[in-house]
């Protein structure tokens, strides 16, 4: 299978495209044409192993790594993804679970995936890779541990100063000396135009060997279509019904992913995605303009996006925004509205949830009834709470319990270097390290 980029570059195989990251002409790769699969293709599927096999096999011709996806797969979904129910008075509404990996958040699949590729096709230890990330939150965290003490594979993880929570940020400064931590005078938005320039030129590109591991990259966006397809392949086969996900949304990988697999033919029905106060795609969707502007600071860190990457990706799949919002909805849930969801969602389900997960809860429960009532619905949790325990433990009057891979994370010493947000300042941090 052949990639394009969003600008009309390519064709490039899958391997390049992951090398890559991000296209020559500054655009983003898609397949030339998603797969088509029908609810049958999956009848031999009995884990999401199987599902994953089988759906990722298409984008794996002529790939290398062709022969070693099985195994591949193997390693990025390897801890439990459950789909919970939700007692909610005679509806069918879920939750599912995407924080029970290495770092409690959802980017440890796409992260994985993308370590485990990237290590097979590269891992020269004379001349390694520079993986670089830009994060709000979670993504660097992932991208880390994924990578940590990888032979050949060298990390760069730029997050916002004063912008992530106390202990997602212990979780970008904790690993090896082939993680370099980069606290950045700035927002997400300049960490994530930083990658992009750096990419795009050649020199340092040349000298370092880039590649990203942001939602930018298509390996990171493949596996997250998996989670998708086998929680509404499993709810299908339970109940009859195409299930519809709420979807947490900042740079919009996650969200894309989902729409990704509908596209494919899962049994996925209405689309939401649920924004924090950064508003840019709920206004695209009500104003027909793409109009970005500087990230606003919110509770829900991670989704605090305001030039999401992932929107070129989607208008070159399904369309402008006058066809986008007959197909996927959008809603926009604030601080109060936050914290509101937080002690709703334990008072009424006793589960604590975090920050980006109570946008979903909340917008589900603002649904119109008679979308509620015509659907069942699979609510998506994006991080453990006890990352976000000083927001969320006032809220529940109650301590959060922390999973063991979040403690040992908490035990490791951590170390950062301070940059300014401008291409000069990350070349010169680079060249200090290697």
């Amino acid at each position: 299978m052949n990639y394009f980029s969003t600008r009309g570059a390519g064709p490039v195989n899958l391997d390049e495209a992951l090398r890559s990251g991000i296209a020559d002409d500054g655009g983003l790769f898609l397949p030339e044409q998603l797969p088509a699969f029908s609810i049958n293709d999956f009848d031999s599927a009995e884990s999401i192993l199987d599902v994953a096999s089988i759906l990722l096999q298409p984008f794996f011709e002529d790939s290398a790594l062709c022969g070693e996806l099985h195994q591949i797969v193997a390693e990025t979904f390897s801890f439990p993804i459950p789909t919970t129910a939700l007692d909610a008075a005679g509806k069918d509404v879920s939750l599912l679970e995407l924080y029970h990996g290495p770092t409690a958040a959802f980017k440890d699949v796409g992260a994985g995936f993308l370590a485990a590729c990237l290590s097979r096709l590269e891992g020269d230890v004379n001349s390694p890779v520079t993986i670089l990330v830009a994060t709000s939150g979670d993504t660097g965290g992932a991208v880390a541990a994924a990578f940590d003490r990888r032979p050949g594979m060298r990390v760069a993880v730029l997050y916002p100063d004063g912008r992530v929570s106390e202990r997602q940020e212990q979780q970008l400064c904790c690993w090896s000396e082939n993680v370099l931590s980069l606290k950045v005078s700035g927002a997400f938005d300049d960490c994530q135009a930083m990658v992009k320039a750096a990419l795009a030129d050649d020199e340092l590109a040349e000298k370092h060997r880039f590649s990203s591991a942001n939602s930018i990259n298509i390996g990171r966006l493949l596996p997250q279509s998996i989670y998708y397809a086998d929680a509404s392949l499993q709810h299908f086969r339970r109940t009859g019904n195409k299930p519809g996900f709420i979807i947490p949304t900042g740079n919009l990988g996650n969200g894309f992913a989902c729409l990704m697999a509908r596209e494919m033919g899962l049994p996925i029905g209405p689309v939401i995605l649920a924004t924090n106060s950064n508003r840019t795609i709920a206004d695209f969707f009500e104003t027909l303009e793409w109009l970005p502007r500087a990230s606003l600071q919110t509770l829900a860190s991670a989704m605090d996006v305001g030039d999401p990457s992932n929107m070129e990706r989607l208008r070159k799949l399904l369309g402008e925004a006058e066809v986008l919002r007959e197909r996927i909805g959008v809603a926009t849930v604030n601080d109060e509205e936050i914290r509101s969801a937080i002690r709703e969602d334990f008072e009424e389900f006793g589960i604590a949830t975090c920050p980006h997960t109570a946008t979903a809860t909340y917008t589900w429960r603002q649904l119109d009834p008679d979308l509620v009532d015509s659907h069942d619905w699979i609510l998506v949790a994006t991080a453990h709470p006890a990352k976000f325990e000083t927001i969320v433990e006032p809220l529940i009057g109650s301590t959060i319990a922390l999973p063991p891979e979040l403690e040992a994370i908490l035990s490791r010493p951590a170390r950062a270097v301070s940059i300014e947000a401008n291409l000069a300042s990350l070349a010169h941090a680079l060249s200090d390290v290697g």
